[in-house]
């Protein structure tokens, strides 16, 4: 079993690496990945150096991709498509980066392995259906409407559509999971969890958008990964599997949960963060059904305890600070230009 993994280096895609050298003794990883600020060489570099190659190159530049999936030829061999602009804040202060990578990037790979006959697992976020209600009972299923809100989640719904055209019209054999938002190791402190640990770490405050009331539902990336595993295993050709694990938090209680669980929250109703002026646009509820991806693929998230998954997400940003402390200093900076304590 041979992969291709665009953006195997940034956070995910990472960690996917990991599950892969992990769990598939078969199986030998070619990374792809631009090496934009996102991503990290430490993410893999205690990975088994025959088993996991690391290419530097942009996948949105034409013939890069093709040249890796060139290679592949067998029945297993599978491109998984990672690589992505994600970072909502910085879609708003510059939209141009994300049409790049994740729409014309998606038309490199499609296009590579439409040429090669290769499958294709594209990953994508919960974010293109919008938002719901907070008082919604309604989850997001695969019938849901696209209605993407910022320019990053415009871009992974753009993406999704050319990959179900790419199958449709051309017979790419192609597969798609849209997915909740993740937390664990390896995610950059740009990201509202490492962000709100790290500053703990390095004795700043937190910060919350707003109020706080904004809700995610939450997923350990070990789980995320694990679904896509098994999509590659029994997914069928053309299909849409959504990927959650039941964890609907508002932003407000996991940032208390995370100032509890570092023994930030004061003893005189401090509560150990700071209000900021909110995110334009902000989606107020993800939710996601995954009850067909259950079903039909046999799969079940382990990390279902936010509370335990957090405390283990600390500790290792807490063992890990050479990983990301050579760019807190200037994520931070970059965030003092737009927010506001209220």
């Amino acid at each position: 079993m041979r992969l291709v993994v665009t953006g195997g280096a940034g956070f995910i895609g990472a960690n996917f690496v990991h599950t892969v050298i992990r769990e598939r003794p078969d199986a030998h990883v070619t990374v792809l990945d631009a090496m934009t600020y996102a991503a990290n060489r430490a993410s893999l570099s205690d990975l088994p150096a025959d088993r996991v190659d690391l290419v530097e190159g942009d996948c949105a530049v034409p013939g890069v991709v093709d040249d890796l999936v060139s290679q592949l030829a067998g029945p297993k061999d599978t491109v998984v498509h990672f690589a992505a602009e994600s970072h909502n804040d910085n879609s708003l202060a510059g939209p141009g980066p994300f049409v790049h990578s994740n729409i014309v990037g998606t038309y490199q790979v499609l296009e590579a392995c439409r040429l090669h006959d290769v499958r294709l697992h594209h990953v994508s976020t919960d974010e293109v259906y919008g938002d719901l209600q907070l008082d919604d009972p309604a989850k997001f299923t695969p019938a849901t409407a696209y209605n993407p809100s910022s320019p990053y989640s415009a871009t992974k719904a753009g993406a999704d559509m050319l990959v179900r055209a790419w199958v449709r019209s051309f017979g790419v054999r192609a597969t798609i999971s849209n997915c909740s938002n993740n937390y664990g190791p390896y995610q950059h402190v740009e990201k509202f969890i490492p962000r709100q640990i790290t500053n703990l770490l390095t004795g700043q405050r937190p910060r919350l958008y707003g109020s706080g009331a904004n809700v995610r539902d939450w997923i350990h990336v070990d789980d995320h990964n694990s679904a896509v595993l098994r999509i590659l295993a029994g997914g069928e050709r053309g299909r849409t599997y959504l990927i959650g694990a039941d964890g609907e938090h508002s932003n407000l209680q996991v940032m208390q949960m995370i100032c509890e669980l570092m023994g930030a929250t004061g003893t005189d109703g401090d509560p150990g963060f700071d209000h900021v002026t909110d995110r334009p646009g902000h989606d107020l509820r993800y939710a996601i059904d995954a009850t067909a991806t259950r079903e039909e693929l046999g799969w079940e998230p382990q990390h279902t305890d936010l509370r335990d998954g957090l405390r283990r997400t600390i500790e290792w940003y807490r063992e890990n600070r050479d990983w990301w402390e050579p760019v807190k200093e200037r994520v931070e900076a970059r965030y003092a230009q737009t927010e506001k304590v209220l």
